[in-house]
């Protein structure tokens, strides 16, 4: 498995059965839920012409989550109406969103697997708080495209490679706040946008939206910043 970094993936199955927990591990992801879940929504619209007041925007849009954990965002696309598929090299995570999404009613298709095995094509691919943790970039950014359909859309989210990101988003948040376990990011592999646009070229791909979140500490969650993209940050891509 070429785009998988054994150390990662190492490092987040420790904590597998805590995914639901918000208090937990993970509890950054559950913050960011809400900005990354309207984002997507509003791409996916946009691009496909779906109507937004729909309960089902997303009905008959197949979807693949990489890197999906115990299935954060799975979940939510399945009740939006998407066809999801929900991959990740964690098999630990893979067994939590199972039993989650059986209790909660919802039918997904989870692999415990990487990009490299994968050949059905989605109209949607998400890669969410992934990219900078695989072990070769340009590949997997490949993959990503490779695996959408033409006319179909890739959303990326991740984190900017600089010295805000580096004070927020490695030194307080893993040994100040301690939001995440000491170790989870590595600030050298956090990607600058111009680096994934040129992956994403590289690919295929053309980048058609980049948009920034950042974090409000007043209302204690993420929202969405059209220009500021210094720490985490949005890449939508369109296959052609």
């Amino acid at each position: 498995m070429h785009t998988v970094n054994p150390k990662e993936i190492e490092n987040f199955a420790k904590d597998s059965a805590l995914w639901w927990d918000e208090k937990g591990p993970f509890a950054p992801l559950h913050r960011l839920n809400p900005v990354r879940l309207s984002y997507i929504k509003e791409q996916i619209c946009s691009h496909f012409g779906s109507d937004r007041k729909s309960l089902k925007p997303f009905k008959g849009l197949s979807l693949l989550d990489i890197g999906c954990g115990g299935g954060l965002v799975c979940e939510p696309m399945a009740r939006l109406g998407a066809d999801v598929t929900g991959v990740d090299a964690d098999m630990n995570a893979i067994a939590v969103a199972r039993v989650h999404t059986k209790s909660s009613g919802l039918t997904i298709d989870y692999k415990a697997t990487s990009t490299d095995t994968l050949k059905s094509k989605h109209d949607i691919v998400l890669a969410l708080e992934i990219v900078e943790h695989v072990a070769d970039v340009d590949k997997f950014v490949h993959d990503c495209v490779d695996l959408c359909k033409p006319g179909g859309m890739v959303i990326f989210s991740t984190i900017n490679r600089t010295a805000k990101s580096f004070l927020l988003g490695k030194v307080a948040a893993e040994y100040i706040l301690g939001w995440v376990p000491a170790g989870t990011h590595t600030w050298k592999k956090f990607l600058k946008p111009s680096e994934l646009a040129a992956s994403v070229r590289k690919a295929g791909g053309t980048v058609s939206d980049v948009q920034g979140m950042v974090f409000n500490p007043i209302k204690g969650g993420f929202e969405p910043s059209p220009h500021d993209v210094d720490v985490n940050y949005f890449l939508t891509v369109l296959k052609t």
